[in-house]
């Protein structure tokens, strides 16, 4: 596998649209990492102080109508 130089010095070559294919493809890749972050947070119960906080407020009359 090339390295990061590799890499890097291999896009910097690229026209202005590849690059924006590459970079649009990386942000997708980055969302994708993050929602499967969130979901195995979300299964091992990680987020469930801030469900409880929410609803805690919500409750005492500390939120407003979306």
């Amino acid at each position: 596998m090339s390295t990061i130089q590799e890499i890097t010095s291999a896009i910097a070559k690229l026209p202005k649209e590849q690059v924006a294919e590459i970079r649009a493809w990386l942000e997708e890749r980055a969302e994708a990492e993050w929602d499967a972050q969130i979901e195995q947070d979300s299964r091992a119960g990680r987020l469930d102080h801030l469900i409880n906080q929410a609803l805690a407020d919500h409750q005492a009359g500390r939120t407003k109508p979306l």
